[in-house]
């Protein structure tokens, strides 16, 4: 069963996330399709990439499922490529667009907050609790979007926020229904194609704030430090 749908409409592409079942949880499998279809979007000359979930949420970030199957060094390759996929997102000269519903959580949330629309139904609420086992995942990334203090009051207790806080800190653009939502799309078609695609690649580099060997430094030093399964282990067992 494919883990995410892919629509092309000339030059915009939809990427749907596919398991539901699963609450979209970021499988290493979704993971590497994502980062495909990015690289694939971008090469056949796409300006709107738009990201969803299929079911009850947009995601519920990293997969846990086989976890314990896996060696440290297989778990720390998947959090790499997590972050790898949310450096491609943020670097984009797609006009990228995420649309959340639902609860979301950790990588799922930094998958929303690494594009450049961020539109939100306001019944979605999300999550990071990455720091509850060590990992540094998103963090600058986060602190960039709603300010380092309001960062470090969320991150240090894993607070779950709604879509009004996440609208209010600038971490969502805007709040939606998912009835609005294909209007809204046609809006970010119309402001993709505003400008040529030199111009606006010229701009979101201009724009740009990232710093992804830092980003990939302090996720390695977090991730790699030994015991990290142990780390899981006993955040697993505390939620």
């Amino acid at each position: 069963m494919s883990v995410l749908h892919i629509d092309k409409q000339d030059a915009q592409h939809v990427f749907t996330l596919t398991r539901a079942d699963k609450m979209n949880a970021l499988s290493a499998d979704l993971v590497e399709a994502l980062i495909t279809a990015l690289d694939d979007a971008e090469a056949q000359g796409a300006k709107l990439v738009v990201l969803k979930g299929d079911g009850k949420n947009f995601s519920a970030g990293f997969d846990f499922g086989d976890w314990q199957s896996q060696s440290e060094g297989d778990l720390l390759l998947r959090f790499v490529r997590i972050e790898t996929l949310l450096q491609r997102l943020a670097a984009s000269p797609c006009l990228t667009v995420a649309l959340a519903h639902g609860r979301n959580f950790g990588a799922g949330v930094d998958v929303f907050g690494a594009c450049k629309w961020r539109i939100s139904a306001p019944d979605a609420t999300f999550r990071m609790p990455g720091l509850k086992f060590g990992l540094v995942l998103g963090t600058r990334r986060f602190a960039a979007l709603v300010g380092a203090e309001r960062a470090r009051a969320v991150l240090e207790q894993a607070a779950t926020f709604g879509a009004q806080d996440a609208l209010r800190d600038g971490f969502a653009t805007q709040l939606a229904d998912p009835q609005e939502w294909a209007g809204l799309v046609q809006q970010a078609a119309d402001t993709a194609n505003a400008l040529t695609d030199a111009a606006r690649t010229q701009l979101y580099a201009a724009l740009s704030q990232e710093t992804p060997d830092a980003d990939m430094a302090r996720l390695v030093r977090s991730a790699a430090a030994p015991g990290l399964k142990d780390r899981v282990a006993a955040y697993l067992q505390a939620r």
